[in-house]
């Protein structure tokens, strides 16, 4: 990779690894459903607005329907699913179900036929489902109804984050990253608005609590994303999303030494496992592990 890419990665490993630790304090001040909808919302404003300002053309003729898809998955749904989970099985175990996000993609591109999984797609998707199995049947701490709501919610969010990611690359294609980024964070807080009132704010926020709900909004949103995009741009989707393992080791390390969370050792094999599998899936083992494809013989 570029000097420049290598950067840009750094950044977002670093940035996702520490949105977590910024997600729960979120969440404790507005909610899991207040931290999603503000952050959405202010997120896809604060991008409008600078667009407006540097006089960027912005191109939504692709239809309000797939941003608004692209919105409830990517964004709510997988927003939902994480400000629901971290405070109830961690930020660490969270983290690694984000990095099985690549499992749920292949298999909803190999229904979808956007791509054709090989043996060693296959491969790491058994060795991803049984690291998930290890996560989430040999916890360090007692296993309650909310840790396990919690985990449901972070298989569902990763589900989500998949399809939308998809979906966004079948029906938005010609879309620009502002555009996409911009109608998937508006309609993501528009779908979970009317949730605000079945589950309230917490607390009456104070303003370090709308200091992180920037934070998350503004930098671990809209730069991220576009970031990103360029990312996947300059050295392919493949690589990029590779980030996520980097992320998964942040977030672990943050958990355990800023929040002290615990991690049973199987769970740690299992997140290994879980990364595996995703490698494999990805096809980013080192060349001298990959199998050599076989030579036909002449007759």
């Amino acid at each position: 990779m570029k000097p420049g890419d290598i950067a840009r990665y750094l950044f977002l490993a670093v940035v996702w690894g520490l949105s977590f630790l910024v997600v729960v304090k979120v969440v404790d001040a507005f909610g899991w459903v207040g931290a999603v909808t503000f952050r959405a919302l202010i997120a896809a404003g604060s991008l409008y607005l600078v667009a407006r300002l540097c006089r960027r053309k912005l191109d939504f003729s692709a239809g309000w329907r797939p941003f608004a898809i692209v919105g409830a998955t990517t964004v709510a749904g997988q927003l939902i699913g994480l400000s629901y989970a971290a405070p109830r099985i961690g930020t660490a175990m969270t983290a690694i179900f984000v990095a099985a996000i690549p499992l749920f993609s292949m298999i909803i591109s190999q229904f979808w036929g956007i791509e054709r999984a090989s043996k060693q797609g296959f491969a790491g998707l058994a060795l991803g489902i049984g690291g998930i199995v290890l996560l989430v049947g040999f916890p360090a701490v007692a296993v309650t109804p909310e840790f396990v709501l919690g985990c449901v919610a972070s298989i569902l969010s990763a589900l989500c984050a998949a399809f939308g990611s998809n979906y966004a690359s079948r029906h938005l294609r010609q879309s620009g990253n502002w555009e996409t980024t911009i109608g998937a964070f508006l309609f993501g807080g528009i779908v979970t608005l009317p949730m605000i009132f079945a589950v309230p704010l917490e607390r009456i926020p104070v303003a370090m609590d709308y200091l992180y709900l920037i934070i998350a909004a503004c930098l671990m949103s809209v730069c991220t994303y576009i970031v990103y995009f360029r990312l996947v741009a300059s050295i392919g989707p493949t690589r990029a999303i590779s980030v996520e393992f980097l992320v998964t080791v942040i977030a672990v390390l943050i958990g355990a030494t800023a929040l002290g969370e615990r991690l049973s050792a199987i769970q740690l094999v299992g997140g290994i496992t879980i990364m595996a599998g995703c490698a494999l899936v990805l096809n980013l083992l080192p060349a001298w592990m990959r199998p050599r494809p076989s030579i036909p013989e002449i007759p």
